[in-house]
């Protein structure tokens, strides 16, 4: 500290570690992290996003809820703001009245989101806890990111997905010594691994990148935008949505030119000898041959035949970005990804076979020994009823109304209240305006939020919540090496509270207080979780420092080194397929899967197949001719930070990228403002002209907070007014955000 009060210190966050500058009261100024060898540039807009004046600065209670429980009236702006014992009176009576007259089953703790790195003042898990504690609620399965393949890949490989993506795949060490050909589908985005659930300190992906370049091992980047991939990569422009039809293609050069491994397939799968008919066109008279592909997929025969021999001839990893199965029937690349890798049978083999997410996060592909993070306590859930996470507005829109999910047919519930903390579903959602419509059946709305995001000004009861940089907190990612305190750098905005003081304030009048605290504060919490992460680096032989020490140290790199070791589920499988089985019912790699096929879906049948998506660019329209991506935004996690960004100059509404030539036949330049529309809704965008993207493909990053109900058209950019509110199939009831067309124009 100096003699202006001035003071740096080092926090953390989901997009990694920086020193955060501070003079009295306020946050003026971030710096890199000195051990990161990429660091993001997130953090500048930090000090204006938390000084800003969006900031909800008191509780506030919507006028028309309060005298007649009005519901149409949501985001309109009109709050009444009392002291805050007299707001969490009105909340907790609420509570009680839904939990007493509907049940807990009426209640819906949404709250998905990342919200802050910090391991103890995580929103989800003290929402949910708080939630336990007085009976419990409809709770939701995966994840916007994942939750597709959430569903549909125990079902070929046995695993859940998540153990699947950041335990069993190879590093990049292993992928740099190994690999001769990287085949990424939808690319390995270094934008996108500057994020990382619970932050990742030294962003590598690009780095890992150069390095594989200087052993000469082949790239190609597959998809709709050459930016998908790190320079240097080879670019295979591929039609979203086309991609299961593109694999295809290569199984079928494997298959007729003797090139797959049936040993293998033998040995360790069950089921291509259902697939093979269907592959070779036996089953529907046509073969899915390059010939067949190309109309579809964009790419040329001689290509697809060129890629699946080089491909066989040499050590091969298949990687699928997570965005695959963010659109209709998104199950089948998944699926399909891991027959093409059985076909070559290289699964198991170091640097060989398939990978999923890498480049989505910067936690995938770190190899290190692991000791876990820390987690409040979230006690036993008492309402058995669980939606897919991208079903919330159908739930509230049909409550009592059947749906399948995997396997099962199951009831929307009635749900009377929501309670969200720490996330933003009018950013991650899909068609935003059907989305506000099912808003408005719940009887009350609840937010602990710090801004008044779209999601805050569409709530009835809103509690202003502090920061992770107004409290303290540990910054601890199980897939990091660094372990930070994360200091209170300044006192709480306005009135913000800590959403344990929040939950604490409500459970106390609803008599569960203690049974929420367990007498604990913040302080006595946090050293309590930090004791067990001690505990566990200890039997590890990892030395975890004290807590006083952490704090005097600030952050302090573990040694979790490890000399690379086998991953154990799919190496020991490849090495004893008897004796160390897979979880699938047969114990392989499942091509076929009798109990898919039992559920009988047309939309997801026994083995991978193409299923064209309804919206997609073989189905375009004069009306909306060009397919719609999403990709996560660069320039911020998600939606965080938002407030702040929209006030630079230029930086909103946020930025469309489109082809030259489809720019050039609607006259549009770049900087230009231009109306992007489809049937559900419009955005107004800034043009970029590039020649990066694919013809026919504009992409719009996801994360400008949209607007107030009502608007003609969303001013700030906002894709999920443009894209699909579907499942992705009745198995897995994803996100189908990247299955849309819009039409382009200039404003």
């Amino acid at each position: 500290m100096d003699g202006n009060n001035r003071q740096r210190r080092v926090t953390s966050s989901h997009w990694g570690a920086f020193e955060v500058e501070t003079e009295g009261d306020r946050i003026i100024a971030t710096y890199p992290f000195g051990p990161d060898p990429s660091p993001p540039a997130i953090p500048a807009i930090l000090p204006a996003a938390v000084h800003h004046p969006s900031r909800i600065a008191r509780p506030a209670i919507r006028r028309a809820w309060l005298a007649t429980r009005d519901r149409a009236g949501r985001g309109d702006g009109d709050y009444v703001t009392p002291p805050w014992d007299e707001a969490l009176d009105i909340a907790a009576a609420e509570l009680d009245r839904i939990r007493k007259t509907h049940g807990n089953g009426a209640i819906y703790g949404g709250s998905y989101g990342w919200a802050s790195a910090g391991r103890f003042h995580h929103a989800q898990g003290q929402v949910h806890r708080f939630l336990n504690m007085i009976g419990g609620y409809v709770a939701s399965f995966g994840s916007y990111s994942t939750g597709c393949a959430q569903s549909i890949m125990p079902h070929v490989f046995g695993e859940n997905f998540l153990t699947l993506t950041y335990e069993v795949q190879d590093s990049y060490a292993t992928i740099a010594e190994h690999t001769q050909t990287l085949v990424m589908f939808g690319g390995i985005n270094p934008k996108n691994s500057m994020v990382s659930m619970g932050g990742i300190t030294e962003h590598q992906t690009g780095g890992w990148f150069d390095r594989f370049a200087e052993t000469g091992m082949t790239r190609v980047n597959i998809g709709p935008q050459r930016t998908d991939a790190p320079e240097g990569c080879d670019w295979l422009p591929c039609r979203p949505g086309s991609d299961t039809a593109l694999m295809l293609a290569l199984a079928y050069v494997l298959e007729t030119e003797g090139l797959a491994d049936h040993a293998f397939l033998d040995r360790y799968s069950t089921g291509y000898d259902r697939f093979r008919p269907y592959l070779l066109g036996d089953t529907d008279g046509t073969p899915k041959s390059p010939e067949w592909a190309a109309p579809l997929t964009g790419v040329s025969p001689e290509k697809v035949r060129a890629l699946a021999r080089r491909m066989a001839t040499t050590r091969t990893l298949i990687t699928v970005a997570w965005s695959l199965q963010r659109a209709e029937h998104g199950e089948q690349p998944y699926w399909m990804s891991a027959v093409l890798a059985a076909m070559l049978g290289q699964i198991g083999l170091p640097g060989g076979g398939v990978g999923y997410g890498y480049g989505a996060i910067g936690g995938i592909g770190k190899d290190f020994k692991p000791i876990g993070g820390m987690t409040l306590p979230q006690g036993d859930n008492r309402v058995s009823d669980v939606i897919p996470v991208a079903r919330v507005a159908d739930m509230l829109l049909n409550p009592g109304q059947p749906y399948d999910f995997n396997g099962e047919r199951r009831i929307y519930p009635d749900i009377r209240l929501v309670y969200w903390a720490g996330g933003n579903p009018f950013h991650h959602h899909q068609d935003l305006n059907r989305l506000h419509r099912a808003w408005e059946q719940p009887e009350t709305i609840i937010v602990n939020e710090p801004w008044w995001t779209a999601t805050a000004q569409r709530a009835d009861i809103v509690f202003p919540a502090t920061t992770p940089y107004e409290r303290e907190d540990i910054g601890r990612s199980p897939l990091d090496d660094y372990l930070f305190h994360m200091p209170q750098l300044i006192p709480p905005v306005d009135q913000a509270r800590d959403d344990y003081a929040i939950f604490a304030g409500l459970a106390d009048r609803l008599g569960v207080g203690e049974t929420f605290t367990e007498g604990r504060d913040p302080a006595q919490w946090i050293a309590h979780l930090y004791q067990g992460l001690q505990d566990r680096g200890a039997a590890a032989g990892v030395a975890v420092p004290s807590l006083s020490e952490l704090r005097a140290m600030n952050w302090v790199k573990l040694d979790l080194a490890a000399e690379e070791q086998p991953k154990p589920v799919l190496r020991r499988f490849r090495a004893d397929p008897d004796g160390a089985p897979l979880k699938t019912p047969s114990g392989k790699i499942e091509i076929f899967s009798d109990r898919i096929d039992s559920f009988g879906y047309e939309d997801c049948p026994g083995h991978p197949v193409w299923l064209p998506p309804k919206e997609w660019p073989g189905a375009a329209t004069a009306e909306a001719p060009l397919h719609l991506v999403s990709p996560q935004p660069g320039d911020k996690l998600h939606s965080q930070l938002e407030a702040a960004l929209a006030d630079v100059e230029g930086a909103r509404p946020e930025t469309v990228l489109i082809h030259e030539k489809d720019a050039k036949s609607r006259g549009i330049a770049t900087g230009d403002l231009v109306r992007v529309f489809n049937g559900r809704g419009a955005v107004r965008a800034r043009a970029k002209v590039t020649s990066d993207i694919l013809q026919g493909v504009v992409a719009l990053p996801t994360g400008a907070w949209v607007g107030g109900p009502g608007q003609n058209m969303d001013m700030n950019g906002n894709p999920n007014v443009l894209t699909r509110d579907v499942g992705t199939s009745r198995l897995g009831q994803g996100t189908s955000a990247h299955s849309a067309l819009v039409e382009v124009e200039k404003l």
